[in-house]
């Protein structure tokens, strides 16, 4: 073998014994709630221990170029599925990145920047549970599937107010890629160890709030609950056995977002406790915009908070 293939064999063999970084996939359609959910977890933590990445950085199209395309972002030939997967690899054994950088703002393909992961890293979008390579990098996968009216109208109202359309232009726009939503998108559902699902219901009041429902499937270890489910806490979260899409029996947990405040709080402090950090429950955990909270989101966070921190002691 040439002397500049046996160094480079030795070089692999060095990457390959790198550290290990615990990775979390959070995948689900436009405007499914991923951004929020991602930024708790990193600012519960801190930027210097979570890194996070947006697969959408791998678009191949700008916004203008696509326009004249027979398939939208949501398309896998619209992305650079194999440069992302190439990536990921490199991030689960700590090496850096050339990171390309897509502005939603935009809608332009910007300079791409170095990516350093950190303790932990956490990647959301439209497609890190798309194929078997990149679901191999992962601990720990998540799929958001809200209900399809809830996800639209959070769309509509994400895309008028910061991105610069109108109602219009969005409601034209997830119709045409309706077709790949449920091609491409959606069939990443059936990968995840959990599914988290946001939901409207109406309290007793009359008020509406929203609840969450966790679906906890048996593809990994997920933490005991036993000390917050009880008689006295149903009133903010219980657990039981359904069955999932697939006819298979799954845990569901139902956190209930018009419970008592103090109530719902104890549970996330009992769930914070398991974490074994010695801090009080960051106020990022369960913050949707500045002065709105959600308990239903707080106690998803924690869960996969959970499976973080556990995945680095494993």
């Amino acid at each position: 073998m040439p002397h500049r293939l046996t160094l480079l064999e030795r070089v692999r063999g060095e990457v390959s014994r790198s550290r290990h970084v615990p990775m979390l996939a959070i995948a689900g359609d436009s405007a499914s709630g991923k951004t929020t959910l991602t930024r708790g977890l990193v600012e519960a933590l801190g930027s210097d221990q979570i890194t996070s990445m947006c697969t959408d950085d791998y678009h191949r199209y700008d916004r203008s170029e696509r326009k004249e395309l027979p398939f939208t972002a949501l398309h896998p030939e619209c992305n650079y599925l194999e440069i992302m997967e190439q990536h990921l690899q490199l991030l689960t054994l700590g090496q850096p990145i050339l990171k390309p950088v897509y502005s939603h703002s935009h809608g332009t393909l910007d300079r791409p920047t170095l990516l350093t992961p950190s303790d932990f890293v956490i990647v959301e979008g439209l497609f890190p549970l798309y194929s078997k390579l990149s679901r191999a990098c992962f601990d720990v996968t998540v799929f958001l599937d809200p209900p399809e009216e809830v996800r639209r109208t959070w769309k509509i109202k994400r895309d008028t107010t910061q991105r610069g359309y109108t109602k219009e232009q969005v409601v034209q726009d997830l119709d045409r890629r309706e077709p790949e939503s449920q091609a491409y998108i959606r069939p990443q559902r059936t990968h995840a160890d959990i599914v988290i699902r946001f939901k409207p219901a109406s309290n007793e009041d009359g008020s509406q709030t929203m609840n969450a429902e966790i679906l906890l499937r048996p593809t990994i270890a997920h933490p005991d609950l036993t000390d917050v489910l009880g008689s006295d806490t149903r009133e903010a979260i219980h657990l039981k056995l359904i069955r999932d899409d697939d006819g298979k029996p799954v845990d569901a947990l139902h956190v209930h977002g018009g419970a008592r405040s103090e109530l719902s709080k104890s549970v996330e402090e009992v769930i914070w406790h398991h974490l074994g950090l010695d801090q009080p429950v960051p106020a990022a955990i369960g913050q949707i915009s500045p002065g709105v909270r959600s308990e239903p989101l707080a106690i998803a966070q924690l869960v996969l908070l959970y499976h973080l921190i556990t995945a680095a002691t494993s």
